[in-house]
């Protein structure tokens, strides 16, 4: 059997994937945390929302997170070290932001 197109994430994965691609804790409802980027580079204002109280993250839950992101499966899943190797992609890092003048 093939390999998982979405392996399984712990939510401190997903915290450390989601500071990494520059999102920033915003607030907490619950078990609920909502990290928060603001627009940049081109790219859209987006909130992702991490349930704290999984143990691993199901195909579906991690498909959503990726979709609120913004970014590719395979950037977010190479944001870090850890998931990159777990799913197998480049490891990804965000380029530095132009200085405006």
């Amino acid at each position: 059997m093939g390999q998982r197109k979405y392996p399984p994430l712990t939510p401190s994965e997903v915290e450390a994937i989601a500071t990494s691609l520059g999102f920033a804790h915003k607030n907490q409802v619950g078990s609920h945390r909502s990290y928060e980027r603001l627009a940049s580079n081109g790219r859209p204002r987006a909130i992702i929302t991490i349930d704290m109280g999984e143990d691993d993250f199901n195909e579906f839950l991690i498909k959503s997170m990726i979709h609120q992101s913004t970014f590719t499966r395979e950037q977010f899943y190479g944001a870090t070290k850890r998931t990159a190797s777990k799913a197998s992609v480049k490891r990804f890092k965000l380029s530095a932001a132009p200085e405006q003048e």
